[in-house]
């Protein structure tokens, strides 16, 4: 009498009992998953978890896998917007993994490279004012604000009171209020562009001028500099590798816009 094949969801699919000379562990309606494909999947499962799945329970998790993506085939389930963008995504992060991971990957920083970058952008101390304009402000509430600002450097350049005080009175940032207005050591990566720059301008204990970012008005006193040696190095490391990585993205896609017609309507995005 012959033993049956196993029958799992009808005739949908179905575990082979051919032997290991088969080379295939399962169909799944049109698909099989072959013992080559098992034993990879089941592989990098094992590297990745420190309580993998017995072998049985895996080979389920893919059949039901299987049946997932057919089963979003027959529904046409591309044709839907978001899972159709997340598909475009997915293209976009395999191509960049294609053409660029290698390069990336090899990325090196040399300690040189470190101190001559660091040069130009130092972890530094600060603390602020903020005459802060909301997101939605109006012209007239910017203008207001503007006004504000200049009346309280006024006060603040010329005031004998400590700094901390000042802001104490005047500052619009809740989160340094309470410490004079102390943000910290900050990189470049960490704050505004404007402000740092600002910033970077300044000696020691100097005041700036009124500088304007997205959060609305600062006054900015310079309250250290840190040297090389003091400064966090993994985070100097991560910060030039950052900035060889983009120089990687631009020289490829610099290449790569060449063999496409893009045309920009600035008035669009307003």
């Amino acid at each position: 009498m012959h033993h049956m094949m196993p029958v799992l969801i009808g005739v949908f699919f179905s575990i082979i009992a051919l032997g290991a000379d088969s080379g295939i562990v399962a169909t799944v309606g049109s698909k099989s998953i072959t013992t080559e494909e098992f034993n990879r999947r089941y592989e990098e499962v094992k590297k990745q978890s420190v309580n993998p799945p017995p072998k049985k329970i895996f080979l389920e998790d893919l059949i039901r896998y299987e049946i997932g993506v057919q089963e979003a085939e027959k529904r046409n389930l591309s044709k839907d917007p978001v899972i159709a963008d997340r598909m475009r995504q997915e293209l976009y992060k395999g191509l960049i993994e294609k053409d660029l991971a290698e390069k990336v990957a090899a990325i090196t920083v040399t300690e040189q490279e470190m101190r001559d970058y660091y040069k130009n952008n130092p972890e530094i101390r600060t603390s602020h004012v903020l005459i802060e304009i909301k997101p939605d402000a109006t012209k007239e509430q910017r203008g207001a604000a503007k006004k504000r600002a200049d009346e309280i450097y006024h006060e603040v350049s010329s005031s004998k009171k400590p700094f901390s005080d000042l802001v104490n009175l005047y500052t619009d940032d809740i989160s340094t209020k309470k410490n004079g207005g102390d943000v910290g050591y900050q990189t470049r990566s960490s704050l505004v562009p404007s402000y740092y720059d600002a910033a970077m301008k300044l000696k020691e204990g100097q005041l700036s001028g009124i500088v304007e970012t997205a959060y609305g008005f600062h006054i900015i006193k310079l309250t250290g500099k840190h040297s090389f040696e003091d400064a966090r190095k993994t985070q100097v490391r991560a910060a030039l590798f950052e900035k060889k990585r983009l120089a990687i993205f631009n020289e490829y896609f610099d290449k790569v816009k060449k063999n496409y017609k893009v045309t920009v309507n600035a008035d669009g995005m307003k």
